[in-house]
């Protein structure tokens, strides 16, 4: 059950499996963001292209914008040197939308993924597998109440 007051973060709980229109798959290259994710949140963010969402069956299930999460992979270039390890599948939460702290103008998909890489991954592949829907967007009075509040 979620609370709607701001003081309390949304219990996350629901059925074993997804459910429809779950799972939803996204690919793409990561790309540049606005580099606050790492600088200003501490919680570095894979930009995704907006175009990802342009397949079809991903658009059914990701159209609202918000905090989603799932499963992601950074799929490394053959010529690229890693570790096995960073070549695993890893827990993901993934924002979609404009925001509103920021005032984007231009929507965005963000996955952060909770593994610490080493590097930055830019002009890496990715693959997503989006298993379900946590909140929407939020617009919060201050940086701290965002980085505090933010899933």
């Amino acid at each position: 059950m979620a609370s709607d007051d701001g003081a309390h973060r949304p219990l996350i709980c629901g059925s074993e499996t997804p459910q429809p229109p779950f799972p939803v798959y996204l690919q793409g290259q990561v790309e540049h963001g606005f580099g606050r994710g790492s600088k200003q949140l501490n919680c570095p963010t894979a930009n995704l292209p907006i175009a990802s969402l342009d397949d079809p069956r991903a658009e059914l299930g990701v159209e609202k914008t918000g905090v989603y999460f799932g499963f992601a992979q950074v799929a490394w270039h053959s010529e690229t040197s890693v570790k096995d390890s960073e070549r695993e599948v890893y827990p993901m939460v993934m924002s979609i939308g404009w925001n509103p702290h920021f005032k984007n103008t231009k929507k965005t998909v963000e996955v952060h993924i909770l593994h610490d890489y080493p590097d930055d991954f830019y002009g890496q592949d990715m693959r997503v597998v989006v298993l379900g829907y946590i909140r929407p967007e939020k617009q919060y009075d201050s940086l701290g109440m965002l980085c505090l509040y933010s899933l």
